[in-house]
């Protein structure tokens, strides 16, 4: 009697056992399934957003003009120019074509105003507007979308 109760118990550990390894598989292939519905809309894969070294850099460009917008507004030290907004003109661009005369003419534009900032800091207001100018400028003949951001940046009289 006892060997019949341990061979029933022996039977049901290995039922459990192999019903538990279809449960996890199951849930396994479930969780494949959602990820990969996740992964594409209308039958299209995602892919994660890679940022262009242009778009990177003018990211760069806003924060560093966001503190040195505070800086011309307390009256603090406006500081050094800063040398990687150089980058400006070779920038790897999302679509080059945009790399054109235009841009090229404001991004110029843009950096004098930068630097006449850093030279003639009794005006950095003015010129720190002409800066965003230039931005606004291009942004509206190029990619409109960061322009209501851009607009923030003006330091009103």
């Amino acid at each position: 009697m006892k060997k019949v109760a341990v061979i029933i118990l022996v039977l049901i550990f290995l039922i459990l056992s192999v019903l538990s390894c279809q449960k996890k598989e199951a849930i396994k292939v479930e969780k494949k399934a959602a990820k990969e519905q996740c992964d594409t809309v209308g039958g299209k894969k995602l892919e994660m957003y890679q940022m262009s070294e242009m778009a990177a850099l003018m990211e760069q460009m806003y924060v560093d003009n966001q503190r040195l917008k505070e800086r011309i507004q307390k009256g603090d030290t406006i500081g050094q120019f800063p040398q990687h907004f150089l980058k400006i003109h070779k920038a790897v661009m999302t679509d080059e074509s945009d790399n054109d005369a235009f841009f090229k003419e404001q991004a110029a534009k843009f950096i004098k105003a930068q630097e006449m900032i850093y030279k003639d800091p009794k005006n950095a207001k003015k010129h720190f507007n002409n800066g965003v100018d230039a931005c606004i400028q291009c942004h509206q003949q190029k990619c409109g979308g960061p322009i209501p951001r851009i607009k923030k940046l003006y330091i009103k009289e």
